[in-house]
């Protein structure tokens, strides 16, 4: 799990997000964002984490946060993710695990009496100045939208 905590530094990124757009730490200076971490696209527990995210956006729009979802899945399986259940915001796919490993949520879960590698749900809440203001990791999906505002 993660060792990153409130007032350590974001960990910088740049990776692609469902449309081909290209996504930094640095783009969003000056900005609040919130950089949630999900399993897989189009399974329950994130469509729940996500469209309650979505279903919130003119609360975060209104306190001044952007928001990027990010898994291991592709570009076109994000792109899918984000028309289906129309998300208002980019989905990085992060294929190659450079800011899953960054921010050091990719580790071993149990599910059902197995292990095994994934991706374990986290939220960043980072400040203007780049600087990590909350650490969630005990996401709850249908209400994750008032866990972080």
């Amino acid at each position: 799990m993660t060792t990153l905590k409130a007032g350590d530094k974001a960990p910088s990124f740049k990776t692609e997000d469902q449309d081909g757009n290209l996504h930094l730490l640095e783009d969003y200076r000056g900005s609040k964002l919130v950089i949630f971490f999900y399993p897989k696209a189009n399974t329950p527990g994130c469509i729940v984490e996500a469209c309650n995210l979505r279903d919130n956006w003119q609360r975060f729009q209104a306190a001044g946060y952007e928001i990027l979802g990010v898994s291991a899945d592709t570009k076109r399986r994000q792109k899918n993710f984000v028309k289906k259940y129309d998300l208002p915001f980019p989905l990085l796919a992060d294929v190659e695990k450079e800011v899953i490993n960054a921010y050091g949520v990719w580790g071993p879960k149990k599910f059902m009496g197995r292990t095994f590698d994934g991706i374990h749900r986290t939220t960043f809440v980072i400040n203007e100045e780049g600087i990590i203001e909350e650490v969630i990791g005990k996401v709850k999906t249908k209400d994750h939208a008032n866990q972080i505002l």
